[in-house]
């Protein structure tokens, strides 16, 4: 803690007297850390010791190994106890219902330790007698003995498992490891009873609703029976088709048939038809030469031929043999066309016979569709009935699985809890509270931290443990007791400067001294000299001033140019008024600026710009209202921020503002600031540097390229 005031000497906290207070005070320590430890192993020690034990059981579905319904459950049954599933079984271990069924059992309320108010202390009694404390005594034993319990138990799922552990604390060690063996055996039965309860109580509720369901079944069964019979729609084969509908399907398939017949008939008639009006050999045709006549006359004819072949190689053509075979041949051959014609004859009487058939098809066709017609509206009925029927049997059904189902698990170890007890709690051989030398350990460290705390705020509040700063005649401080400068900044005094390179001999310059009496060189505050010093010292944002106006300004421009030059990434903000900056830097002087974007009318990428003449690069002026822009100005140190962590320096170039001015552009004292004063007389640079000094800036570097020497405040050249 240091301060610096005028008229008042300065202080800092004395680290080392404060241990050494401590040590020579070790004794008060020492004894106040082994008075606490042994309170505290005393106290321990006379502490009732508690046991713990712990049972364990996995929350998992279980189904009697034989039971039918067992074949039902789907595998994945455990997928029901989810967190919420597991939540819910540790809550009823909790119940009172169990709790109080594990107390009578166990008989818990004849115990002390389940009851200590039973028998209350004389103090217990005066605070009942005043009213300030509940008579204890006004509860039932059972809901004291409840209190207690719940005090001693623990009950929780172990993380990421279906794993619930019981945990009961108990002065006797059997009780801590009977007790949540006792809990987790009633909650088993708790569960298989609730098992058999449902499933009992679901065999009572069937019995009746299966009764009814099967006089239902009966009647709407009787109902398609009598309606079926009254509509004739009877059924025929194992098709379910009605009489009705079959006999329509074979007379339909009859029809197609005959009408085949006729078709082919009609054609075959065609055919000897056209052979005998054309004059055609007649045996080519295969009906005519299926015929036994026709066969029987072909070979006559074939006969006779021959003898007319071989008589006539001897006789002459008008032999009376000739002439008489030939004229039998004629006789033959006028038989085939007379058999021939009556085979046609046959063809078309057979197809004349297969156009009545079909007549006599269609017609019992007609009124066999009309009769089917007159079926399917009586279906329509039927069906409603029969889906009715179905319904009610499927209920039935379903009523029936589920009574098998409900009495199979009915019976003695049929309905197993969903838990089983993965590790009993045995009974503990060592004490769970208090652990002696934990307690001890930990009353010693605080003993010893608080001792010494309060040795050290004493020191403190005394004022022992503060040290002097006296200061040294260059103006920086140095520590009374170890006698080494430490450089302060100080914001009232003032250094007189030598004479320096044309400017008067006394200047006062508050914050700015030199380092030495030598005379710098004539370039210390050259624009180059700046631009390395900036380089070398890795400053990261830099304000310039000019209070020439565009003359400094045109300053800084070069310096950006020269920083580039360098290799470093810079950015310049033009905050001038007269913009000229901008005129010497950007390609336009319509571009988006920083105006534009305190304003909010573009985006932070859209004003930044390439310098035409060098890599750095510059956020001009840009052309919004001025006046609108300042009601952002509060974002401007956003601005320069984000600026800083993407370039290597930001100078921001404000023109001739003073230092008010510059305390709204960056909040930080830290910044380092740039007088570009090329043209200013002596006694107007040292003004400006007191304001900058007054106004608590701690470096101030002069960029004047006419020898003006760069300090900052503790005296250190700035380049």
């Amino acid at each position: 803690m240091s301060s610096v005031n005028d008229g008042h000497q300065d202080v800092d906290i004395d680290l080392g007297g404060l241990f050494r207070a401590i040590w020579r005070q070790r004794g008060r320590v020492l004894l106040a850390t082994v008075v606490f430890a042994g309170v505290a192993f005393a106290a321990a020690n006379l502490m009732s010791p508690e046991y713990q034990g712990e049972a364990r059981l996995l929350i998992e579905s279980r189904q009697a190994e034989f039971s039918g319904a067992n074949q039902a459950q789907p595998q994945t049954a455990d997928s029901q106890f989810d967190e919420s599933g597991i939540s819910s079984q540790v809550q009823l271990l909790r119940s009172v219902d169990l709790i109080k069924q594990v107390a009578r059992d166990m008989k818990l309320y004849e115990l002390p330790e389940f009851d200590p108010t039973a028998n209350p202390s004389a103090i217990s009694d005066v605070l009942v007698m005043l009213g300030i404390k509940k008579n204890p005594l006004d509860l039932p034993p059972e809901e004291r003995v409840l209190k207690e319990f719940q005090k001693k138990l623990q009950v929780y799922q172990v993380e990421k498992s279906r794993v619930v552990a019981v945990q009961f604390t108990s002065e006797n060690p059997q009780l801590a490891a009977a007790i949540p063996n006792a809990m987790a055996k009633v909650f088993l039965s708790l569960q298989s009873g609730a098992k058999l309860d449902s499933n009992t109580e679901a065999s009572r509720w069937l019995e009746p609703e299966i009764a009814n369901l099967r006089e239902k079944v009966r009647d709407a069964e009787t109902k398609v029976a009598e309606y079926r019979a009254s509509s004739d729609l009877l059924l025929t084969g194992e098709t379910g088709n009605t009489f009705a509908s079959t006999q329509l399907n074979n007379i339909s398939t009859e029809l197609a048939r005959i009408r085949g017949e006729r078709a082919n008939a009609e054609a075959r008639a065609e055919n000897v038809r056209m052979a005998l009006a054309s004059g055609k050999a007649v045996d080519t045709l295969n009906d005519v030469v299926a015929s036994p006549m026709i066969q029987r006359l072909k070979e006559t004819e074939s006969n006779i031929q021959g003898q007319i072949s071989d008589l006539s190689t001897t006789l002459l053509d008008g032999h009376p043999r000739l002439k008489g075979l030939k004229s039998q041949l004629q006789g033959i051959r006028a038989q085939i066309v007379s058999e021939t014609k009556k085979i046609l004859g046959s063809l078309e009487n057979e197809a004349n016979v297969a156009q009545l058939r079909e007549r006599q098809l269609v017609a019992q066709l007609n009124t066999l569709k009309a009769a089917s017609a007159k079926a399917g509206e009586d279906e329509v009925g039927l069906r409603a009935l029969e889906r009715e029927a179905t319904a009610q049997r499927q209920l039935l059904e379903t009523y029936l699985a589920r009574y098998r189902e409900a009495t199979s698990r009915s019976g003695e170890n049929a309905a197993p809890a969903d838990a089983r007890v993965i590790s009993q709690a045995v009974e503990p051989t060592e004490v769970s509270f208090p652990k002696v030398l934990p307690i001890t350990i930990v009353a010693a460290l605080a003993a010893f931290l608080v001792s010494c705390v309060v040795i050290m705020l004493s020191e403190l509040f005394s004022g022992r443990a503060l040290r002097p700063v006296m200061r040294t005649e260059d103006g920086s401080f140095e520590d009374e007791d170890l006698k080494e400068p430490v450089l302060r900044q100080t914001a009232s005094r003032s250094v007189p400067v030598g004479a320096i390179s044309g400017i008067s001999p006394e200047p006062v310059l508050p914050d700015v001294a030199m380092a030495d009496e030598a005379e710098p060189d004539e370039d210390d505050f050259s624009i180059e000299s700046v631009a390395g010093h900036v380089c070398d010292e890795d400053i990261r944002v830099a304000v310039s001033v000019s209070p020439a106006g565009d003359e400094g300004s045109v300053n800084a421009v070069a310096l950006a140019r020269l920083i580039a030059e360098e290799g470093r990434k810079i950015v310049l903000i033009d905050l001038t008024g007269s913009a000229c900056p901008t005129r010497l830097m950007a390609q336009s002087n319509d571009l988006a600026g920083i105006t534009n974007l305190l304003a909010g009318e573009v985006p932070f990428t859209e004003t930044i710009h390439a310098d035409r003449l060098s890599d750095a690069h510059i956020i001009p002026q840009g052309d919004a209202d001025p006046v609108f822009a300042s009601r952002g100005i509060e974002r401007l140190q956003m601005v320069i921020d984000a600026l800083s962590n993407a370039y290597d320096t930001v100078l921001v170039e404000c023109g001739p503002a003073d230092a008010a001015v510059i305390g709204k552009v960056t909040r930080s004292k830290d910044t380092k600031i740039i007088i570009s004063a090329p043209a200013l007389g002596n006694e107007e640079i040292v003004e400006l540097i007191t304001d900058f000094g007054d106004a608590g800036y701690g470096e101030i570097v002069l960029m004047t390229g006419t020898g003006y020497p760069q300090t900052d405040n503790s005296g250190r050249r700035a380049a």
